[in-house]
């Protein structure tokens, strides 16, 4: 009688080569996911003070309407404030308050009605039926202007942080984003 001895070789563990090939494919993975939020923070960054000064535009024109005045978008470096239009390109003083300007509770409303963009943001705007990109800077002020019959010159703003950028072009009847061009890098 022949006896049948059965053995069992059961393998248990992973070989060097499985190992390597699962780091591989989860180095790569992670790669492109950090890359990705690299990138996508670049964009949400620019969106962010993109959809901040959409906003401040849309108060612009809407307050112009009910207070039957004209209302201005100030441009000046770092910050946008929405205010009267004849207060509009007014020199600053050594605190940045408007000349004649003491009373608190204008200051604080007018603290409500401006962005400040974060560090790094470069912004530039462009006229309507001009090519040139204005940008902003220490002592130039630009202003756009919102009439109280709802309408506001076609403006295009570009704003660039480090190589990304994103250019919104605006309507004239509504003063929201009417085109708007995104290249994150």
């Amino acid at each position: 009688m022949i006896l049948a001895v059965r053995t069992n070789k059961v393998r248990r563990g992973f070989t060097l080569i499985e190992i390597v090939m699962v780091l591989a494919i989860a180095a790569i993975v992670m790669g492109g996911a950090v890359s990705l939020m690299i990138f996508s923070s670049d964009e949400r960054v620019l969106r962010n003070a993109s959809g901040e000064i959409e906003l401040l535009a849309k108060n612009a024109r809407t307050i112009a309407i009910l207070n039957q005045i004209p209302y201005a978008l100030e441009f000046r470096e770092g910050v946008v404030r929405l205010l009267p239009f004849a207060q509009a390109g007014m020199d600053l003083d050594k605190n940045g308050k408007r000349r004649g300007e003491s009373n608190e509770e204008d200051a604080s409303l007018e603290e409500s009605r401006q962005v400040n963009l974060e560090s790094g943001i470069e912004m530039s705007i462009r006229h309507w039926n001009s090519e040139a990109w204005l940008g902003t800077q220490k002592k130039a002020v630009h202003v756009w202007r919102f009439d109280p019959d709802g309408l506001c010159e076609p403006l295009s703003l570009r704003f660039t942080l480090d190589k990304s950028w994103l250019e919104d072009t605006y309507h004239p009847l509504s003063a929201t984003i009417s085109e708007s061009q995104l290249e994150a890098r």
